[in-house]
């Protein structure tokens, strides 16, 4: 029988808190006496929005960042925009309609009362960013512009051309920036956290790894907090920065963290397909281009041969002979279907055999009846560099006039294809954003709490940034309120030593290897045990084949990995290869998660639970929770399930309907 959670650590009586206090007279370090001090690990938009807003409010806070400047952090990848319900299209917009289209998005397997929080908060990120001088696209008359994402029928989502993420980011970053230059907050750029150190029961500091020297260093705080974005790298090819890792949010799990719903993961429609062995990473196309993008194949399978063929292409295929499937599957929604209900449609449709280019593995993403309507003015306008990004990955520029046919202008289409971008599963964390361990608090993307399992479009910037401006600022102060007369603590204390001793020899042990395989093949096959047995369909016995090799995948990557040069200063394949180390680990927990959620619930679709129509078809009498997973001190060990059961009070949970 699984333990039970509660989602709320209890806070023990006064008198608890004395005998706590006196316990940790010995840690304090009397110079630094009264100051509180936060870490924040990340600087992305969750991370670079709280460290300047903790740093504002009076706060020393020490910030890491992997990159050389916070202003590359992966949030600048974002584009389509963020969602706000300020309903300045009259158009039936409300705080509770974007609360609902959040839950029921998510396939109701989110926490009721974290999503309404989100809501609520979102039209004040808004507010936030135009202070900022975010430059959101605006009417002719001066109002901000919105436009339709998918699992809306409203428009709510705000927007700056098609590099919406980079300007938010620009904006966290002017105000991170200026709480550096006040002195509250202390930025490392080039460092990564390699441990967290946990003293009496609470998360105390990190070890973290210069990355222009190799030099280990310690960092003492009364507080942690891990924005380290999501896991989808452990996949090899996603739509995420190469960077993006789960170092920082493994590690918390091998120290108690749990890790919840890591089955959830997301799998975006509008990617540029694979187009060979060497890619390292794919690119994704914005999910803003189907409010004007129309999907379809052709209706007839002699004629996608011949596209895969190469013997005709897109535009020759005429108006009548199209398939646009989304419209014909989902007729109240079309093309704005959520995302994993689109992806599924696209897998389905290829796995019949209608794919449109060579591997058969695409479909068309068309915006001839928008430019025709529209103008290709307008539609440069709203969408022009994602247009020109196409071009030069491509050679294809999706403006171009391709064929006129009975007066109808056909213009080239862009072809798209699933692929894995977003990751709802994270470590788990209560109302207040505090994971399982006192003091450590996670936010963003690398929690789990505000998705379910499946994140709409436009739903990322809005966490980041809720969690960074409006949430953990005020919640990580019931925790840090009977943290003041500890002070901060000294790095000298032995379990800094022990957790600086363990990360030293782990790197050690990789160093010492000496195999004959590079990182990256090991990570390539890794992601293809991945996208074979825990991607976009699961079954029983592909699950089950796919731990199993991972399980052999981890025997060869501690006995045959091969790191070169040395463990001083620069060595990025080393840092690759501790990515590579937690990456297998998270993907065990994926299948683990994967194996034991016997139904099909958004981005978690296990083939034998599903609709005649090939939908997702969830069990809420067995399921209906949140599914957390517990380290028991040994990577080759199982996790155990503990269980954070769902209520809702608001909203009736029922089969979700993008039909009518």
């Amino acid at each position: 029988m699984a333990k039970v959670l509660d989602s709320k650590i209890p806070q023990g009586p006064v008198a608890e808190k004395w005998k706590e206090y006196k316990a940790h007279q010995r840690l304090v370090n009397p110079k630094n006496k009264l100051k509180l001090d936060v870490i924040v690990v990340g600087t992305g938009l969750a991370g670079a929005s709280a460290a300047a807003s903790l740093g504002e409010m009076g706060f020393n806070v020490i910030n890491l960042c992997i990159q050389d400047s916070p202003r590359r952090a992966h949030s600048i990848a974002a584009q389509g925009g963020i969602n706000a319900a300020k309903c300045y299209q009259n158009d039936g917009d409300s705080v509770y309609r974007l609360f609902y289209d959040t839950v029921k998005g998510g396939d109701y397997r989110a926490r009721e009362a974290n999503v309404y929080r989100l809501a609520e908060v979102s039209n004040n990120i808004i507010d936030q960013c135009v202070a900022q001088g975010v430059p959101f696209a605006r009417e002719y008359g001066g109002m901000l512009a919105n436009r339709s994402f998918g699992g809306a029928q409203v428009s709510r989502t705000f927007y700056a051309k098609g590099q919406t993420g980079q300007q938010l980011l620009l904006g966290a970053y002017s105000s991170l920036s200026r709480q550096v230059e006040l002195g509250k907050v202390k930025l490392y750029t080039r460092y990564e956290m390699e441990d967290v150190v946990i003293v009496d029961g609470r998360a105390r500091g990190i070890i973290a790894k210069d990355l222009t020297t190799g030099k280990l260093h310690r960092f003492s705080a009364n507080a942690v907090v891990i924005a380290t974005g999501g896991y989808g790298n452990t996949y090899f090819l996603s739509t995420n920065a190469m960077g993006c890792n789960c170092t920082a949010a493994i590690q918390c799990y091998r120290k108690g963290a749990y890790m919840a719903n890591p089955s959830y993961v997301q799998i975006h429609p509008t990617c540029i397909p694979v187009h060979g062995d060497k890619q390292s990473k794919l690119t994704l196309m914005s999910e803003s281009l189907r409010n004007d993008g129309r999907i379809w194949v052709p209706k007839k399978l002699e004629d996608a041969k011949k596209l895969q063929r190469g013997e005709i292409q897109g535009w020759d295929i005429p108006e009548e002979d199209r398939d646009y499937y989304l419209e014909r599957r989902y007729p109240a929604f079309g093309n704005l279907v959520p995302r994993d209900v689109a992806s599924r449609a696209a897998k389905e449709r290829c796995d019949h055999g209608f794919g449109v280019n060579n591997t058969g593995l695409a479909v068309f993403l068309d915006f001839s009846e928008s430019i025709n309507r529209l103008g290709l003015d307008e539609i440069m306008q709203r969408y022009g560099n994602l247009f020109e990004m196409y071009e030069e990955i491509t050679d294809v520029f999706p403006g171009d006039l391709a064929k006129e046919i009975n007066g109808v202008k056909y213009y080239k289409p862009m072809m798209i294809f699933p692929a894995i971008h977003y990751t709802m599963g994270g470590i788990w964390v209560d109302y207040e954003l505090q994971t399982t361990i006192p003091g450590l608090f996670a936010i963003g993307e690398c929690n789990f709490s505000d998705h379910g399992a499946n994140r709409l479009g436009a739903s990322a910037l809005m966490q980041g940034l809720a969690d960074g401006y409006f949430v953990l600022p005020y919640t990580i102060q019931n925790y840090l309120a009977d943290q003041s007369i500890w002070g901060k603590i000294s790095t000298d204390l032995p379990e800094f030593a022990e957790a600086e001793k363990g990360v030293e020899k782990e790197i050690d042990r990789l160093m010492g290897i000496q195999g004959k395989r590079s990182v990256d093949s090991i990570h390539k096959e890794l992601g293809h045990i991945m996208w074979e047995h825990v991607g976009m369909g699961r079954t029983k016995e592909g699950l089950e084949e796919g731990l199993k090799l991972m399980r052999e995948l981890k025997k060869e990557f501690d006995t045959n990995l091969f790191v070169p040069g040395t463990k001083e200063g620069v060595n990025v394949e080393l840092d690759k290869a501790i990515h590579l180390r937690d990456f297998i680990l998270m993907g065990q927990l994926v299948a683990y998660d994967a194996l034991h959620r016997e139904e099909s619930c958004g981005g978690h679709f296990r083939e034998e639970h599903q609709t005649e129509e090939g939908e997702a078809k969830r069990d809420d009498e067995h399921f209906f929770y949140v599914g957390c997973w517990e380290y028991q001190g040994d990577d080759t060990k199982a996790p155990e399930l503990i269980k954070e059961p769902l209520e809702y009070e608001a909203i009736k949970v029922q089969t979700r309907n993008y039909k009518n």
